[in-house]
């Protein structure tokens, strides 16, 4: 009996012989089609993802390009406060920061603007920066302050005695007479300004080594009664972030109350630790993102020769060094008083230390049981 043929047909008033009816069987669409229709979807799906990636890189590219336009107007402006004495006496940079050694001759001068030091503007920070890219590694060679050296047409004195003298031209042949390093860069911070830098970031992170009770100065207390009873600045032993104010305080501590063995030296650490601290906030991500806003003001402590595209070579440089095999040394001498005036004569470890910031022998640390003798050590 063929398909369909049956031998009845049921209805309500019984079966009758016929064709059984069928309901018509919805048409199928094709293979392709079927395939056309299951992606739609997707397609659809990967039309907004990379719509909203352009759009991102639209925005990124927008905040990058505000970011720089403001902070390379801060760092004009940094660059016509240097003197072109300066400029001139400054060694040729052989190729881009990012890949070539650069000498830089950082000035930290001591933010103090009373009546009483008005006249006074030393260097309180001296500085050597070695940066070696290929090797991802940063030198730091520290000058004592109280060092007496020869200043160029004025005679024996305290090293930062230049400053005050002829400015960060003079400072720099002055250090280039002690050290024979000429520097390609310089870059002269006022670390008064410095807080409103280090408030514009977000504050830093130090890490104090040992506990500090600080000698009185710059008394927070508005009368002399408070101030009499205060017992000085403090600090506790690790890591803590500071605001600008304090990070001042702290780069400025010059008596350590309960550990009567540090010295300027020390306080040359402290002032060094200030400064990377706060160069590795302005290479990290949040500093990245606030660009826009504060820019302008990243700039305002420095005057410099460095253009905004060199500083930002330099803060690559600084992200990829290792920090674990960064130098640290220091010139050294020995402590003495010239007509009432404390001060160090230079020590003759001060060659071979250079020599270690050259790179041209392996480090050594300060000999032991000398305050101020000189050295490099490796490490944070």
């Amino acid at each position: 009996m063929a398909d369909g043929d049956k031998p009845y047909r049921l209805y309500k008033g019984g079966r009758v012989k016929g064709k059984v009816p069928t309901a018509p069987r919805p048409e199928r669409p094709e293979r392709g089609e079927r395939r056309v229709a299951k992606a739609k979807r997707p397609v659809r799906r990967g039309r907004r993802i990379a719509l909203g990636v352009a759009l991102f890189a639209v925005l990124l590219v927008v905040w990058l390009v505000a970011g720089y336009l403001s902070f390379r107007t801060g760092v004009a402006k940094a660059n016509e406060r240097l003197p072109k004495t300066v400029t001139a006496g400054l060694a040729e940079q052989d190729g881009v920061l990012v890949s070539k050694p650069s000498l830089i001759l950082l000035l930290g001068t001591d933010g103090d603007r009373t009546a009483a030091r008005a006249d006074a503007r030393r260097s309180d920070s001296i500085l050597l920066v070695r940066t070696d890219p290929k090797r991802h590694r940063l030198s730091y060679l520290s000058v004592p302050r109280d060092l007496r050296v020869e200043i160029p047409g004025y005679g024996p004195n305290k090293i930062n005695a230049a400053y005050q003298l002829g400015g960060p031209a003079l400072t720099m042949k002055t250090v280039a007479a002690l050290t024979g390093l000429q520097p390609n860069h310089v870059v002269v911070v006022d670390f008064e300004d410095f807080r409103t830098v280090i408030d514009a970031l977000g504050g830093v992170e130090i890490d104090v080594p040992k506990p500090i009770v600080s000698n009185r100065f710059d008394c927070p207390y508005a009368t002399e009664a408070r101030c009499s009873e205060w017992q000085g600045w403090r600090f506790a032993k690790g890591k803590q972030v500071m605001d600008g104010r304090r990070a001042l305080i702290y780069s400025r501590v010059r008596e350590n109350r309960l550990d009567p063995g540090e010295n300027d030296l020390t306080r040359g650490a402290r002032q060094q630790a200030v400064v990377e601290a706060m160069t590795d906030e302005l290479v990290g991500a949040g500093t990245f993102v606030k660009l826009p806003f504060i820019g302008d003001e990243l700039a305002q402590p420095l005057t410099t020769d460095l253009s905004a595209g060199q500083l930002l070579q330099l803060g690559w440089v600084k992200l990829r060094a290792n920090s674990g095999r960064a130098l640290h040394c220091r010139l050294g001498g020995e402590p003495t008083s010239i007509g009432g005036v404390s001060l160090l004569i230079a020590s003759e470890e001060n060659a071979a230390t250079i020599a270690m910031f050259n790179g041209l022998s392996a480090p050594q640390p300060p000999p032991p049981g000398t305050a101020f003798g000189a050295g490099c050590l490796v490490g944070t």
